[in-house]
């Protein structure tokens, strides 16, 4: 990279004595310190997408934990104390009544899972950033692979 330091003194790809081999290993190189910075910078890239992630889906996130919270601790309450009350006010069964308070526990946990995942979905927009930029690199990967060692045809007018 332009950048960077060399070490050897040498200007990337002359390595050796100009030879084809000496040219051939510099290229080498030179590909994989560019393949490595890219990696890099496409983890540093994805930690950051991370972090945004994390910071947009923090609070859906804790609505969700809270959410299951909630259907944990409320189950058997709602359950067997609704259930009773059923069961008197209705004349039910305490089966019949037990089966109703849990059916509405339910649906009342599935509303508060469903709105806590419509929150986080768009949460994971930030990783949009990170996918296109792999996959212009892989692209670059390829393209190097693909063309190195040819020739450039020349353009006749």
């Amino acid at each position: 990279m332009a950048d960077q330091a060399s070490l050897s003194g040498s200007s990337p790809g002359t390595e050796g004595n100009g030879s084809p081999e000496g040219r051939v290993v510099g290229g080498i190189a030179d590909f994989g310190n560019d393949v490595a910075t890219l990696a890099e910078l496409q983890g540093k890239l994805a930690l950051f997408d991370l972090k945004e992630f994390l910071g947009r889906a923090l609070i859906p996130l804790a609505l969700a934990v809270l959410g299951l919270f909630f259907v944990l601790g409320a189950v058997p309450v709602v359950l067997l104390g609704t259930a009773e009350l059923l069961a008197r006010a209705l004349n039910l069964k305490a089966g019949e009544a037990m089966l109703l308070t849990g059916g509405s526990v339910l649906v009342l946990a599935g509303a508060v899972i469903v709105v806590a995942a419509l929150r986080i979905r768009p949460s994971f927009a930030s990783f949009n950033r990170s996918r296109e930029e792999l996959s212009r690199n892989l692209a670059w990967i390829r393209t190097v692979l693909l063309y190195s060692g040819r020739s450039v045809p020349r353009r006749r007018f």
